[in-house]
């Protein structure tokens, strides 16, 4: 599959990391922008608040599958719902909320987990497959929250529950059925 972060910071970078050694292949924008026309989905990593600056600056979006994986911090901006919302006004395709609740700092460690961690999304539909395909790949479990209507909820959740644990560089988390630990 072919991919394009935008953002190659811990985030962007440490996916498209995984991504690559998954099988897939990945190209990362940075600040200097670029032309996504060629990617079969899009992540977006960048911090909440330069979404659409950093959008505006790339060519190619309209139509392409778009994984949020944006934070609220330090605070929310903007009259969106949600920030997929706000990616999804430039794609004007199917996006998916994922990634924002799971450390950066640990994804050279997610291998190395006794069992795979989690990671919570939302998507449209037609985001699903391919997000849940990308999560498999990074290495964590997908679990499925709701639809794209559900992403501010992970997005509140992220800022309030997660980033109390921050202090001591993050943990993994597990959402599993009975007797599947």
């Amino acid at each position: 599959m072919k991919i394009v972060t935008i953002g190659r910071g811990t985030i962007g970078g440490g996916l498209a990391k995984l991504w690559r050694t998954a099988g897939h292949q990945v190209d990362e924008l940075g600040r200097d922008s670029g032309d996504v026309s060629a990617a079969d989905v899009v992540l977006i990593a960048v911090p909440g608040a330069k979404i659409s600056s950093a959008l505006s600056a790339v060519t190619g979006l309209e139509g392409k599958i778009a994984i949020d994986a944006t934070n609220i911090l330090p605070e929310r901006h903007g009259s969106f719902p949600s920030y997929a919302q706000e990616v999804k006004s430039f794609t004007r395709a199917p996006v998916a909320k994922s990634f924002n609740m799971n450390f950066g700092g640990l994804f050279d460690k997610v291998r190395e987990q006794r069992v795979r961690p989690s990671n919570c999304y939302v998507a449209d539909e037609g985001a699903r497959e391919i997000t849940e395909q990308l999560i498999r790949d990074a290495g964590y479990d997908p679990v499925h929250v709701g639809d794209l209507s559900r992403a501010r909820d992970l997005e509140d959740a992220a800022a309030r529950l997660l980033m109390g644990v921050q202090p001591v560089g993050g943990v993994f988390y597990r959402f599993a059925v009975p007797g599947e630990l």
